[in-house]
């Protein structure tokens, strides 16, 4: 018997870039909280969830990261639109792979801007059952600095949030990074 559309339970799952520099794969916190939305929630019950992923690309102040954008041309401004848009689907293609391979159902989709903003904003759009959202898991004087994502949505998105903490194994050197 295959299951209706109205009764998959429909879970969004924030995802962005990892910030290790080299590193052009899904963050560690964001593998983490796919995983465990997979040995969790999903379990064996692939038919009953629809997985929804979304990257939110922060914009750079300039545009640019390793170049002073005063002698920027017109074609390093497309050259750049181009490789953004890349590497976001680049980082979309492997939770999309990973769910057609155990069979669950997935869309995915990339917006720009200010990601706890526009989570928050695809929420109350798309209206999901869940949230989930990874941590880095940093700590008061770092959260001063660089603020988080998931709090931001445990206390703004309209429906439940999960967050998936990072386990302690796999902070990096610098936890700021992910």
């Amino acid at each position: 018997m295959a299951t209706s559309e109205a009764s998959v339970t429909r879970i969004m799952v924030a995802v962005n870039e990892s910030t290790i520099r080299g590193y052009p794969h899904a963050s560690i916190s964001s593998r983490g909280a796919f995983e465990w939305t997979l040995q969790k929630i999903v379990r064996s019950n692939a038919a009953g969830f629809k997985l929804l992923f979304l990257h939110v690309q922060v914009p750079d102040e300039d545009g640019f990261d390793d170049m002073d954008s005063i002698y920027a041309s017109p074609e390093d401004f497309k050259n750049m639109k181009n490789r953004d848009r890349a590497r976001g689907l680049h980082l979309l293609e492997f939770f999309v792979t990973r769910c057609h391979e155990i069979g669950v159902a997935c869309e995915s989709w990339i917006k720009k801007g200010d990601p706890k903003e526009v989570i928050c904003h695809e929420v109350k759009r798309i209206q999901p059952d869940l949230l989930v959202v990874g941590s880095r898991g940093l700590g008061p004087f770092q959260r001063v600095f660089v603020g988080t994502v998931s709090e931001f949505c445990v206390k703004h998105a309209e429906c439940p949030v999960v967050t998936i903490k990072r386990r302690s194994d796999e902070t990096p050197q610098d936890p700021v990074d992910d």
